[in-house]
């Protein structure tokens, strides 16, 4: 990438006002993706025709008057979105050069199952050419997804070793990290969990060097501002929230409780389009989604 590029784009995420668009639901999620948004399974048979469906609505979105730079600072994508064309520009292109809209890319493969109370990730297998590949799209930066489960110190500090560890490989690729540790909203032990995540993260945090800068991905905590030092952090440029199957009401109620943190959202963005509204119909439906996640943001 440019560095202009890059710090044009570290200079929004730092300092403008704005959320960020998951359009980043890969194989396993896609399906109910497309359900959501009015496309039936029968619609396609194969995976091919599955990722053009949902490439279509991500283009949808990515096109609306209502998609720009102004309220949605940036957007996360899949593998497979990265490597198609929006309005004959790749997607990145697209998105950062017609729409101001900083592009992010979901790296991980997947979870691993349960142990300790945590799917920590599967291994990043040609990570490295995934990091080139962004690189040369003028990607800004990454992210990766774990999950936490249940208050369980062994599996909450294997998470957070692990992020960091694949964090600091994309920073050497000249990429800004987003390390994303869920904690499952329906977890009987959010509140404790979160407390050991947060424990876990700001030892993390500390021992980064002086240009060694991450952003974190965080569920939304029970208790209101509870990831201050996380927010206030020298080495985290932005924390920002994920919605993680709260409707977009509850999501953005909780969101604007908390001073500092911005949306992430992926569902609760997309709640309400479907394949089968007018333009119009879809675009004011769109609209009221951004506006009402910007203002939840803005706090």
């Amino acid at each position: 990438m440019t560095t202009q590029a890059q710090q044009d784009m570290l200079a929004k995420v730092k300092n403008e006002v704005g959320f960020i668009a998951a359009l980043d639901q890969s194989g396993g999620s896609t399906p109910k993706a497309l359900k959501l948004y009015g496309v039936e399974e029968s619609a396609y048979s194969n995976d091919e025709e599955m990722f053009t469906c949902v490439h279509q609505m991500r283009t949808r979105i990515m096109t609306s008057p209502a998609f720009t730079g102004e309220r949605v600072m940036g957007a996360i994508l899949f593998e497979n979105t990265l490597d198609r064309d929006v309005e004959g520009l790749s997607s990145a292109h697209y998105l950062w050069q017609q729409k101001n809209v900083v592009p992010f890319l979901k790296v991980d493969k997947g979870l691993e199952d349960e142990a300790n109370g945590v799917q920590l990730m599967k291994p990043i297998a040609g990570l490295d050419e995934l990091l080139t590949k962004a690189n040369a799209q003028d990607v800004f930066g990454t992210k990766m997804r774990s999950v936490v489960k249940l208050a369980n110190k062994v599996g909450v500090d294997a998470i957070i070793a692990q992020q960091f560890v694949v964090a600091k490989q994309i920073l050497a690729a000249g990429l800004v990290p987003i390390i994303e540790p869920e904690v499952d909203i329906n977890s009987p032990e959010k509140a404790p969990a979160e407390a050991l995540l947060k424990a876990a993260l700001l030892i993390e945090l500390d021992a980064l060097s002086d240009d060694q800068h991450v952003m974190l991905k965080l569920t939304l905590p029970e208790s209101v501002n509870f990831y201050k030092e996380c927010i206030e952090h020298p080495k985290v440029i932005k924390v920002v929230a994920l919605s993680g199957g709260y409707s977009r009401e509850v999501a953005n109620q909780r969101l604007s409780e908390n001073k500092g943190m911005i949306a992430s959202f992926s569902r609760a963005l997309t709640e309400g389009v479907s394949f089968q509204q007018s333009d119009e119909a879809f675009n004011a439906t769109l609209n009221d989604a951004i506006e009402g996640i910007y203002q939840a943001s803005n706090t």
